[in-house]
């Protein structure tokens, strides 16, 4: 009789690094003989994968897992709000949800495993055959996120991350090359570096002596993005705190080892409302930041995010981070309206502003900004980019394609006319013929048709 090989099912919420544990978590089972199920009904069990960054994030998660529960009845949970602690120290799910399984927190694989295999026994050994070199990744097959460091040393006062993931934790270097190499075999064209502040890769090793590759290396963000540049894909960069050492990062950048982008998470521009949020640099010196990292790679994106209507901030204090933007003229931004964290210092903060208010300040805010991507949108056209192609052609020929300034999910896009079959993955020349507020438009260039 055939023995039926046990079926686990997944549910992954939150944000990228929150994906990269969940691929890892796959990669592991595939590894190990489950098969992995597509609905509530084929598994035998299902993995909830929890975010608690926001409130609204922790209802998201709430209400997946209770689904789970509902359709299927076996659910282990991991991730943020699965490390979650209620006051008196019990876990804020096992609270809330004691039909659960298990209940584990973020960066856990390993108790996530021990828990299914508790609940489904394990149909044999680990054979690596069954899996591939680069594991098992839910992203398209072009494009990856290369998760280089677990945790966050910041207390930002309305961030709980530091005590759902912990401090900072770097992984090694030579483990990082590895995995971006493996990548690459498996045909991905673009890493995109992530964790929750890339700039302060290395500094709880002390930026200790590491190989990879054989060659002796530090463990900072400039050796491995050197090194990442060696593999001849296309390297992103998110999460960047503007720290002194990014300064160094971005003449890499004009070399063309790594892309000229960067996402650096500003939140805010005044200096009043900086320290109320405890983040680090002044308005000044991210000005000034920004001037000599565009003196030094004239072609480098900036993308940002930032949040309106923190507690206590003025009227004045919204209209100056306003002229902050007009003046940077970042390239990418993203704006939240501010909403309260369970667990956040910032609660407790006087001021607390209507939502009416915080959501109309977002709304001007990207009014202002949309302006701003705009025009410097309309700069490109007349120009011939670098696409890569995310989305085949449709039937009147237009594939869906991003720049070098372009991140999946979160930034503009390029439309492509075509005549060609373009499949995701292909690298293509384009002349930009017009724009959007935050897409560009285009045609392929072919060799020889004279443009």
């Amino acid at each position: 009789m055939t023995r039926k090989i046990p079926v686990v099912g997944f549910v992954s919420l939150g944000c990228p690094k929150a994906l990269v544990d969940t691929e890892r978590i796959v990669t592991e089972l595939r590894a190990r003989g489950y098969r992995i199920g597509t609905t509530y009904k084929d598994a035998d069990l299902v993995i909830v994968n929890t975010c608690g960054f926001i409130n609204e994030a922790v209802e998201e998660s709430l209400q997946a897992i209770s689904e789970a529960l509902e359709e299927n009845g076996r659910v282990i949970v991991c991730g943020c709000l699965g490390g979650k602690a209620e006051e008196d120290g019990s876990n804020f799910i096992a609270k809330r949800m004691p039909k659960v399984l298990g209940v584990t927190g973020p960066d856990s694989v390993d108790e996530v495993l021990a828990m299914v295999e508790k609940a489904l026994p394990r149909p044999h050994d680990p054979w690596d055959e069954l899996v591939p070199k680069c594991g098992v990744r839910l992203t398209p097959k072009h494009y990856a996120y290369l998760k280089i460091s677990e945790g966050c040393n910041h207390h930002c006062t309305y961030c709980i991350i530091p005590k759902l993931r912990g401090e900072l934790v770097s992984r090694p270097i030579g483990d990082i090359v590895r995995e971006a190499a493996n990548l690459r075999e498996a045909g991905v064209k673009e890493l995109l570096v992530i964790s929750q502040d890339t700039a302060a890769y290395g500094v709880d090793k002390n930026y200790k002596l590491d190989f990879a590759g054989g060659r002796p290396v530090r463990t900072r963000l400039y050796d491995l993005c050197r090194e990442l540049g060696r593999l001849g894909m296309w390297t992103r960069l998110h999460y960047v705190y503007p720290y002194p050492s990014v300064d160094e990062v971005v003449p890499l950048m004009a070399e063309g080892l790594i892309l000229p982008y960067l996402d650096v998470p500003f939140q805010h521009a005044h200096p009043r409302i900086l320290k109320l949020m405890k983040r680090p640099a002044s308005t000044e010196r991210n000005l000034e930041r920004i001037a000599a990292w565009r003196a030094a790679c004239p072609d480098i994106t900036i993308r940002s995010t930032f949040i309106a209507g923190f507690p206590g901030e003025t009227e004045a204090e919204f209209e100056y981070l306003l002229d902050f933007l007009r003046e940077a003229e970042l390239d990418r931004v993203g704006c939240f309206a501010y909403s309260p964290v369970d667990g956040a210092a910032a609660n407790d903060l006087p001021g607390q502003l209507p939502d009416e208010v915080r959501e109309e300040r977002r709304r001007r805010f990207m009014e202002v900004q949309a302006e701003i991507s705009a025009k410097k949108l309309a700069r490109k056209i007349g120009t011939t980019l670098d696409v890569l192609i995310d989305e085949e052609p449709d039937e009147d020929g237009v594939a869906v394609g991003r720049t070098k300034a372009d991140a999946p999910d979160i930034d503009g896009v390029c439309y492509v006319t075509t005549e060609r079959k373009l499949q995701p993955g292909d690298f293509v020349k384009v002349r930009i013929t017009g724009n959007e507020e935050h897409d560009l438009i285009g045609r392929e260039v072919v060799e020889g048709d004279g443009q």
